[in-house]
């Protein structure tokens, strides 16, 4: 029976293999066009799903006609197969890189969609930093987990690296802990990343001392925290030390705060005064919040009395602002009303000195001049 030259054509496997192909990308391009129609309805109807959307198209575009290609390797006949064997290999890597691109961009753009959605721009941020502290670090951890998959799976597809695996367990006595010790730093900061993520001992933006410096917490990484200063520096510090470590965060459940300002006086000074002063102070200064303004005597000496004024303060910003102005304020009020009652040491001395020398006889003080 004779066959057409056409039929003898699409018979040969090269003809098949590519017409598979052409299916293959025709395919890609349908099933593109309704894949995009889907997740822009799905984008129109969630806001934070527009985000995830616009970031995982582009590894999307690489994700379908891979897929497809890989298939129509897959599907191709004996002989183009045998061809095309190296670059069905090369395929599936590519196929394994795109998907975790594709997963650390969804990863990054719903962190993205969760901060933008929870500004810490507020007078009451406490769960906007909450949100967004699980978020950062959690999404760091899912990011270096994806990658390190990723490059596992990419590398396990090459028979030489799954022998050599092989051999690796077969003897991973002291390799296996020479390993695990190298790793430890790295291991360490990314369970503390988890911890922090879990109980949060700091969050993006609270305000803490660390290693005796006052700053607020700007980025959590899967690695290290960068505080920020108050005077621009940034001080970089491990994961680890937050859970191995004291350290003061003065925004821990409120970020409300007191301050004092600690003053020596005469004990001659009267109190009601200098308390008046200190309302009338914290009336006028719009750092203050309206909870706490007293005036107490909290120390003393042989020379004088130690007073602290306690005011309160929305935020430690606004604390620190208000205490500097307290504190002019109440030393402007007693050199201008009680002048007399301010720690004066040196003109004591120089008074008890006059008084012995108005106690000495006169011929006594000329015998001393004569004698030096």
């Amino acid at each position: 029976m004779n066959f057409p030259d056409w039929m003898l054509d699409f018979a040969h496997p090269w003809t098949r293999f590519a017409l598979i192909v052409v299916i293959a990308l025709a395919a890609t391009g349908i099933f593109r066009r309704l894949v995009q129609a889907l997740l822009r309805r799905f984008a129109t109807r969630h806001p934070m799903g527009a985000s995830i959307v616009a970031r995982a198209n582009a590894p999307l575009e690489a994700i379908l006609p891979l897929a497809m290609l890989l298939l129509a390797f897959r599907a191709a006949p004996d002989e183009p197969a045998r061809m095309v064997d190296g670059l069905e290999h090369i395929l599936g890597v590519a196929l394994i890189a795109a998907c975790t691109w594709f997963v650390v961009r969804c990863i990054g753009a719903l962190e993205a969609a969760v901060s933008r959605f929870n500004p810490i721009d507020l007078a009451d941020n406490l769960r906007a930093r909450r949100l967004q502290t699980q978020v950062r670090v959690l999404s760091r951890t899912a990011m270096v987990v994806t990658v390190v998959l990723g490059i596992g799976v990419g590398l396990m597809t090459f028979p030489a690296v799954r022998q050599f695996g092989a051999s690796l367990l077969a003897s991973a006595g002291l390799a296996g802990l020479a390993v695990g010790l190298a790793a430890k730093p790295v291991l360490g900061n990314l369970i503390a990343g988890i911890q922090i993520a879990l109980t949060q001992p700091i969050r993006i933006d609270d305000v803490v001392i660390v290693e005796g410096e006052w700053g607020r917490v700007e980025e959590i990484s899967s690695t290290y925290v960068v505080v920020r200063i108050w005077d621009e520096r940034r001080l970089i510090v491990p994961l680890q030390y937050f859970i191995e470590n004291p350290f003061q965060n003065w925004t821990r459940t409120s970020s409300q705060i007191l301050g004092s300002v600690m003053l020596w006086f005469d004990y001659g000074l009267p109190l009601d005064p200098l308390r008046a002063e200190l309302k009338r102070l914290c009336e006028q200064a719009p750092e203050w919040d309206q909870r706490v303004c007293v005036l107490q005597v909290v120390d003393s000496n042989e020379r004088a009395m130690q007073l602290r004024a306690l005011v309160s303060s929305a935020d430690s910003g606004r604390s620190w602002d208000l205490r500097c102005k307290v504190r002019e304020g109440l030393i402007a009020f007693v050199r201008r009303e009680y002048s007399q009652y301010l720690p004066r040491l040196r003109g004591e001395l120089e008074s008890e000195v006059r008084a012995a020398d108005a106690a000495t006889p006169p011929f006594a003080s000329r015998a001393a001049s004569a004698r030096r």
